[in-house]
């Protein structure tokens, strides 16, 4: 049964047992990758492969004709966007949990199609 294995990991007090843990940091193979889904103005990219502390915090979009544009959270680590960035490429500012910021410049290149995965030279 479960309960006897949670019962070795934490202390089983009124129906609850607290779990210590302890991230560590994560090593990962090849760059960060972006997956591009949505559809014209609604741009929804999971962030994958993440290094380091392995958990996204924030991320910037910037295409090739606009500004940089914080994305807003949608769920796990999916942001969204709700700019026109059809046919420009587009770069990338991710924030780790940890607080480091890494850059990912013109990762997706102009022709670039929603349902399409682009991976970086880039890790953290």
């Amino acid at each position: 049964m479960a309960q006897p294995a949670w019962e070795k990991i934490g202390i089983y007090k009124g129906g609850i047992v607290p779990v210590l843990y302890k991230r560590v940091p994560c090593k990962k193979k090849h760059g960060v990758r972006f997956t591009i889904n949505g559809r014209d103005y609604f741009e929804l990219v999971l962030v994958s492969n993440v290094g380091g502390a392995g958990s996204v915090q924030s991320v910037q979009i910037k295409g090739s004709n606009t500004n940089w544009l914080t994305m807003s959270r949608n769920w796990g680590a999916t942001f969204q966007s709700n700019a026109y960035l059809d046919g420009q490429s587009i770069s990338f500012k991710v924030t780790t949990t940890d607080g480091v910021t890494k850059t990912f410049l013109n990762v997706v290149p102009s022709g670039w199609k929603f349902g399409q995965t682009f991976s970086s030279h880039t890790q953290f």
